[in-house]
């Protein structure tokens, strides 16, 4: 089996750590997976290098952002709104309040190491606002949970909402634009241009456009180890679009996923990982459809898979595949954590852990 030699394939680690502060869970567990569930929709993950913890997105109203504990497998909420949860930085001064955390709907999220045990989190919100919100993350101290501090926010320009969001080591913010005002799902299950990538330098005050950034169904989004460009998923077309930063009019290359839709991609060591439902799935009918001129919302469980791809040689590969799951479905993101695998989805109430 895949996972089986995926299991192989990893040096395995961890050690029994404390579990204060973590709420009591239910241990549930499918065929294929364990489960860490007190999540909603967590449609991004990302892992705190170093660390035990994983921070998972929220995709639905009040969901916010959750701390994972990788060892004890517990969630919590992690944004509370508390006051020492706030440390507003002047110069991210476009709103003056924290996202409210009973509207705080976070999807895609961007971790990036500033200095040894502090980090910068940017994470998509769709909850009283359309903006990117700015995080200071302390993990400094290792036996602790890490700490937290809202800075400022980045509005989206006006109708335009979010789905991925990243950053170069300058400070300078990208996010992508699935379906931009006027298009659709539909459009780019077709083949149609809807999405584009934005930009906001550190001394600009707004976002703008990236021309020839547009693609059917911009989705996920990473920047280059050495800052000198990006890779966006266009899931309309299951590709992975490189664009080099200094020229965005024509992309770089493109390497296409036969075989699944990739959603999310992001790094873990030299390699980028990309992770997705089946293209195909015959208990579903086959590939996506669209029925009465609307595509379908593929509630239907898929088999997923994750891939890795390497951007120098541009080589894909599957890293690990299985079958539908009954109670794990709408696969978004995954992150390698001891050895281990770690699922997100834009649909499921719970985070899967590949066995």
């Amino acid at each position: 089996m895949r996972q089986a030699l995926f299991a192989a394939a990893l040096l395995l680690g961890g050690c029994a750590l404390p579990r204060e502060g973590m709420p009591e869970q239910a241990a549930l567990s499918s065929t294929q997976f364990d489960f860490v569930t007190g999540v909603s929709k967590p449609e991004d993950l990302a892992h705190i290098p170093g660390t035990r913890w994983i921070i998972a997105s929220g995709f639905s109203t009040g969901a916010g952002l959750k701390i994972v504990d990788s060892v004890a497998r517990r969630a919590a909420f992690w944004f509370t709104g508390r006051g020492d949860q706030i440390a507003h930085d002047r110069l991210y001064s476009d709103c003056d309040t924290p996202p409210d955390p009973a509207l705080f709907t976070a999807r895609g999220i961007s971790l990036r190491v500033t200095a040894p045990g502090h980090a910068q989190l940017l994470v998509v919100n769709h909850g009283g606002r359309e903006a990117i919100e700015r995080f200071a993350v302390d993990f400094t101290d290792a036996a602790a949970q890490p700490r937290l501090r809202w800075q400022g926010c980045m509005p989206m320009p006006e109708g335009h909402v979010a789905n991925s969001v990243a950053s170069y080591s300058d400070g300078t913010v990208i996010v992508t634009v699935l379906t931009r005002p006027g298009t659709t799902i539909t459009d780019f299950e077709l083949g149609r241009v809807t999405g584009a990538v934005f930009e906001r330098a550190p001394d600009e005050r707004a976002f703008r456009l990236l021309p020839g950034t547009e693609l059917p169904g911009n989705n996920g989004l990473e920047t280059a180890r050495d800052d000198s460009g990006f890779y966006v998923i266009a899931f309309g077309l299951r590709q992975v679009v490189a664009y080099a930063r200094r020229d965005t009019r024509q992309p770089l290359w493109r390497v296409e996923a036969t075989d699944f839709m990739p959603d999310n991609i992001h790094w873990d060591g030299d390699r980028l990982l990309l992770a997705g439902m089946a293209r195909d799935e015959p208990g579903c009918g086959g590939e996506r459809k669209i029925i009465d001129g609307v595509a379908d919302a593929m509630l239907c469980h898929r088999a997923w898979r994750v891939a890795q791809l390497d951007p120098a040689t541009r080589r894909m590969s599957v890293l690990a595949s299985g079958p539908a799951d009954t109670v794990f479905n709408g696969l978004s993101a995954a992150v390698i954590v001891d050895g281990r695998l770690w699922l997100g989805s834009y649909q499921a109430d719970r985070i899967a852990i590949l066995k």
